[in-house]
């Protein structure tokens, strides 16, 4: 495939910032008919590259695109999962360039969208436009592309419950997550759960003057972080009654495994900028991200925070919390139990509303599989060294119930860096692994 891409990486390019230029920002209405005009560019892209057929499928939400091309009655069938809904960009003004024009620079396309995730599902474009043009492709092969994954992926189960048959697969193949180096790769066996919450304490019914009442009345904002700060305890143990009740304990062989992947602490800290790490006693960083659930406040806010002073007790606060869950851990279940021992923490003076937002389940798939061996074979080819198992800290809750609806498993063929700072200023996604991935995902269908 190398000279393929080769000959064509400069319409790859113009095909790729095309869909980059969309702003399709599912989280923003404003950004609703860019979604729709991001489905149908996709669509005239899987036409052109040789699908039989590619359709735009209206949900309760945004689009999904399904295209497919049938080879034969009896060979394997791949179903391709990706989404073409990006983050928002704030804060616009740390980008070094426009985020929804494309820009090729050291070695990377930067832009929103570059690497998660309409970079990585265009490798998907690219090696089946290879392998049909080429008269390679052996599998029927299906994709389908949704516009809400930034968002939960709220409204893909119910429609791909609706057109099971249409899905019937004999694997999800995806690539909308990172390896551990560009010559270390690993593909991921498993991803934690969610469940995600926003919390209200209320107290007075106004803002008060904090000289009139302040020692005298409870303020929200010492409450909530008072109710917070008791959620996880000196050991980094969550203090949610029954939260570990299904989490299971990895035996020493398989954290054995697990540790094959290169990590090198220090490096991991400088980094990130920080002096030193944080978390669950008795694991590692990389169990601690991996095999171990976690919690944590992911916005709070309350009260004035405007420029200059203004002496009040706000009448509320809030916060937005996240939980990732392993495999075996049931995300409702976890949402039930977080909102009841919430309000239980709540002291007579304050009153506490708990509102579930999103979540969805992990999963967990065998190394031993024949998928994961041909992914493995893959991209030892590709790289000169035989990937590294691994479980992403992440969560693509929707793969868990495509998983359950569809009675198939999900592999993870990602190919993203910790360097492209996805959700972040300046994503970007090094070409080499652009067309890495390409080549992998052609060479997995020869294995597979």
């Amino acid at each position: 495939m190398k000279e393929y891409i080769e000959k064509n990486k400069e319409r790859f390019f113009q095909e790729l910032f095309s869909l980059l230029r969309i702003p399709s920002v599912s989280s923003m209405e404003e950004h609703r008919p860019d979604m729709r005009r991001c489905a149908e560019r996709l669509a005239v892209l899987l036409r052109e590259a040789g699908a039989d057929r590619a359709e735009i499928y209206p949900t309760a939400g945004h689009p999904v695109v399904f295209a497919s091309r049938h080879v034969a009655d009896d060979v394997p069938t791949v179903l391709v999962y990706g989404h073409y809904d990006v983050q928002p960009v704030d804060p616009v003004e740390l980008w070094k360039s426009d985020p929804f024009e494309p820009e090729i620079r050291d070695g990377a396309i930067y832009a929103r969208g570059a690497n998660d995730d309409k970079g990585q599902l265009f490798m998907h474009l690219k090696a089946f436009e290879y392998m049909v043009s080429e008269g390679k492709l052996r599998h029927n092969v299906k994709f389908i592309f949704e516009g809400e994954e930034e968002i939960g992926s709220p409204s893909l189960a119910v429609w791909a419950q609706e057109h099971r048959d249409m899905l019937a697969a004999d694997i999800i193949l995806v690539s909308d997550t990172t390896m551990i180096s560009e010559s270390v790769p690993s593909i991921n066996c498993g991803m934690r759960g969610l469940s995600y919450v926003e919390v209200k304490v209320t107290g007075p019914d106004k803002d008060l003057h904090s000289g009139h009442y302040g020692g005298a009345v409870a303020n929200p904002i010492n409450v909530l972080c008072e109710m917070i700060s008791s959620l996880i305890d000196k050991d980094g143990h969550i203090t949610v009654k029954g939260f570990y009740d299904d989490v299971v304990e990895l035996s020493d062989e398989d954290r054995a495994q697990l540790a094959r992947a290169p990590f090198d602490l220090q490096e991991y800290k400088d980094f990130l900028g920080i002096r030193e790490v944080r978390g669950e006693n008795g694991y590692t960083t990389l169990e601690r991200t991996g095999i171990r659930p976690s919690l944590d406040v992911n916005g709070i806010w309350g009260g004035y925070t405007g420029e200059g002073a203004k002496t009040v007790i706000p009448s509320e606060a809030h916060a937005k919390i996240s939980m990732r869950l392993v495999p075996n851990q049931d995300s409702d279940t976890i949402m039930r139990l977080f909102v009841e021992h919430f309000r239980s923490l709540a002291p007579d003076c304050v009153r506490v509303e708990v509102k579930p937002c999103h979540g969805g389940n992990g999963f967990l798939i065998p190394i031993s599989s024949k998928a994961y061996q041909a992914a493995s074979r893959a991209m030892t080819e590709v790289y000169g060294v035989e990937p590294v198992p691994s479980r992403g800290g992440g969560s693509i809750p929707i793969l868990a119930d495509l998983q359950r609806i569809l009675g198939i498993d999900p592999l993870l063929m990602g190919f993203g860096l910790e360097r492209d700072t996805i959700h972040s200023p300046n994503e970007s996604y090094l070409l080499k692994q652009l067309f890495a991935g390409m080549e992998s995902i052609a060479l997995f269908y020869r294995y597979y």
